[in-house]
């Protein structure tokens, strides 16, 4: 569990005791009038134990506080919403969360992307893709839908050839070399991003290994428009929107790219790391 989800549990749970001592009533007076037991209660007020709808209303109900349900509700949904676990996300395999990719990139005029360890979904090979997403349901133990994943990443690729359409991506070169896949497959997968920069909806940064740095590239995001990022960490996919969020992203995505090279000296990093493959 991400430590910002537990951060909004909690906050959630506070909310609850105050709640609850407003109406001056103890932990056992509360759960014997909902009829849970007393550990649930402080489960719940601890940040111990995600509540459902049910237990909020419930809840707004015994401290006579039925105005606040809604609020309640409302703190649930968000959490829910911004932190959604990738086993949930992915318990019917990966081609649903791939379908809900492709809305949101055809809702989206411009996205910006950071990735420190593999190539951008948008650039990615099938057989490239078809490695990450084998050896991802592997480590998630999911169910292995591969093939309809490939075709989703792949069909989620065609927005790189609508006109109007901007994809700004920044890749720390590190990613250039990490060998998810045989060498065979990354090499075809560098020609694949040799051949991005060549297109107008693109602009390609690749991050040096020696650049001087404004901000270190901790993990990858991506940003919609100026309203969402999408942030994964090893358990959980956060999809922010508030206005605050959405700019610190942008800072750090900037920050970025101004240790980026493009164009040519791009071309050239990438050329690196395909040829070391031969040797």
């Amino acid at each position: 569990m991400s430590t910002d989800f537990q951060t909004g549990r909690v906050a959630l749970g506070a909310r609850l005791r105050e709640l609850r001592v407003e109406a001056g009533l103890n932990g056992k007076d509360l759960a014997e009038r909902l009829g849970w037991q007393r550990s649930k209660v402080s489960r719940l007020e601890n940040g111990k134990q995600t509540p459902s709808v049910a237990d909020l209303t419930a809840w707004s109900e015994a401290v006579h506080r039925l105005d606040v349900a809604a609020e309640l509700a409302a703190r649930l949904k968000a959490l829910e919403t911004q932190y959604r676990s990738w086993r949930r996300q992915l318990s019917h395999g990966h081609h649903t969360r791939q379908e809900l990719a492709i809305a949101e990139t055809a809702g989206t005029r411009t996205i910006r992307g950071l990735e420190v360890a593999r190539i951008p979904g948008l650039f990615q090979t099938a057989e490239y893709a078809r490695h990450l997403f084998k050896i991802n349901s592997e480590f998630r133990q999911t169910p292995r839908d591969t093939e309809d994943a490939v075709r989703g990443r792949i069909q989620r690729q065609e927005a790189l050839y609508e006109p109007g359409r901007r994809f700004r991506f920044l890749v720390w070169e590190g990613a250039l070399h990490m060998l998810v896949c045989p060498p065979t497959v990354m090499a075809s997968q560098l020609d694949r991003l040799l051949s991005i920069i060549g297109l107008d909806t693109v602009e390609l940064g690749i991050v040096p290994f020696g650049a001087q740095l404004r901000r270190t590239p901790a993990h990858g995001f991506w940003i919609y428009d100026q309203r969402l990022v999408i942030v994964e960490t090893i358990g959980t996919e956060m999809w922010l929107e508030d206005q605050d969020s959405v700019e610190l992203y942008a800072r750090a995505w900037d920050w970025l790219s101004e240790a980026a090279v493009y164009g040519s000296n791009a071309h050239k990093l990438i050329g690196r790391a395909r040829t070391s493959l031969a040797t």
